[in-house]
């Protein structure tokens, strides 16, 4: 089975065109009339690795046979080959309650395993809140001519969408265009939204499961949060296991400075590495640059030798 389809704006204007796959060598055929750079992504869940940007068509030829190929499980069983879209990418989270929209913030995520955005991609190395290039008015497009339109059609077919949304934009020259929605918050963008949220995060959640967003409203700090990932060796390829991590029970458990806990295990007393990405090492600041200079504070404190962590989250913000 295969199928392409072309994207379009609210006005009916072409946007964007992808393919969607179960035959290795119809998606290949697809990539050769496509032509590249192109997004190869495994249809399905893959710990944020399933996303392939091939700059060359024998790279995405490769990328597919790799999917098909069994590289990322049964996530691989189907492959969508989407257009590569130019820009900042950024993350803009609503709640829904079926008929009410509610903005909840803005973050960015750093997929790439390297610093400056460099080799393969991984479930998210790092990020911050709130991201400067989802501005106000970028961010009022995006609900008035992505969002509430989806939510409204889904409305008008009588399956109301209710929950946390997460919509990928790519912005640029002002203007923002969907890469993916998600049903769930990002990760690690989970992790800055909770600190700059704070408790209300529960109150505006049961807003939405009982229909009462259209009453509420978001109570921002005017501050900003940062979370380092620390990972493995060798993620997002193989890694080992069980190297121990010291120096945790040191670290400050405020609302402004936390650790969390991604992949680890306790043995003994002993806090050991037991997947990819261990520790979201998170603070909060009243700028970027002092909530970043206290998470890597508090990642220099960190006895991680079988670890790493990329030295430049929110540098796209920061050197602006």
């Amino acid at each position: 089975m295969a199928f392409s389809k072309q994207i379009c704006d609210a006005a009916g204007a072409p946007t964007a065109a992808y393919g969607h796959f179960t035959d290795a060598e119809a998606a290949k055929a697809y990539v050769t009339t496509q032509g590249a750079p192109i997004v190869v992504k495994a249809d399905g869940l893959a710990a944020g690795k399933g996303v392939i940007i091939a700059e060359t068509v024998d790279q995405a030829h490769a990328a597919i046979d790799d999917m098909f190929g069994g590289a990322f499980g049964g996530a691989g069983a189907e492959v969508v080959i989407e257009e590569f879209m130019t820009g900042e990418e950024a993350s803009f989270f609503v709640l829904c309650d079926g008929e009410n929209v509610l903005p909840i913030g803005t973050a960015q995520d750093h997929k790439r395993v390297g610093e400056g955005d460099t080799g393969p991609n991984t479930g998210g190395m790092g990020a911050y809140s709130p991201a400067p290039v989802l501005t106000d008015a970028i961010a009022t497009r995006a609900l008035d001519e992505i969002i509430r339109p989806t939510m409204a059609e889904m409305a008008a077919r009588g399956m109301p969408y209710q929950g946390v949304l997460y919509a990928g934009l790519m912005i640029e020259n002002g203007a923002p265009r969907l890469v993916e929605y998600n049903v769930r918050f990002g990760d690690p963008e989970c992790q800055v939204l909770m600190m700059r949220l704070g408790a209300q995060a529960l109150d505006l959640m049961h807003a939405a499961s009982e229909g009462r967003l259209g009453e509420a409203q978001v109570n921002w700090a005017q501050d900003h949060a940062t979370t380092v990932v620390m990972a493995a060796n060798g993620y997002p390829g193989d890694y080992a296991k069980g190297a121990p991590i010291n120096g945790l029970d040191a670290l400050p458990e405020t609302s402004s400075q936390m650790v969390f806990h991604a992949g680890t295990a306790k043995s003994g007393g002993q806090i050991t590495a037991s997947g990819g990405r261990v520790l979201n090492v998170t603070a909060r600041g009243a700028t970027l640059a002092e909530a970043t200079a206290h998470a890597y504070d508090m990642e220099d404190a960190i006895d991680f030798p079988g670890g790493f962590c990329r030295r430049d989250i929110g540098w796209r913000a920061l050197d602006s």
